[in-house]
């Protein structure tokens, strides 16, 4: 059973590593900004367009910031959900015949 255990905790980390080699995308504003990030909702990169850049005011850009990364979050934790809810069952499948099942 210890055994059983200790593997899904090892697979537990081994999937929140692949998720920290997985890039989600979004954008606003038909791409004025772009966020990328991490499957682990972690922020890799900020695009802002030059040209956009100089012709928005400072509310405008924070808002549409705002947004792009909410969109990527969000976009993030659906990928890091479907992985986790893929291991899970996969995890709960192995740890059956533990309990006879």
């Amino acid at each position: 059973m210890f055994d059983k255990l200790m593997a899904a905790q090892q697979m537990a980390e081994e999937i929140k590593k692949r998720l920290d080699t997985v890039y989600v995308h979004a954008e606003v504003e038909s791409g004025a900004i772009k966020v990328t990030s991490t499957a682990n909702k972690t922020i890799t990169a900020i695009e802002i367009d030059e040209e956009f850049f100089k012709q928005a005011d400072k509310e405008e850009i924070e808002e549409l910031l705002l947004t792009a990364i909410n969109k990527v979050l969000q976009q993030a934790e659906t990928v890091n959900a479907t992985e986790m809810q893929a291991a899970t069952q996969d995890m709960l499948g192995g740890l059956g015949g533990m309990f006879g099942q």
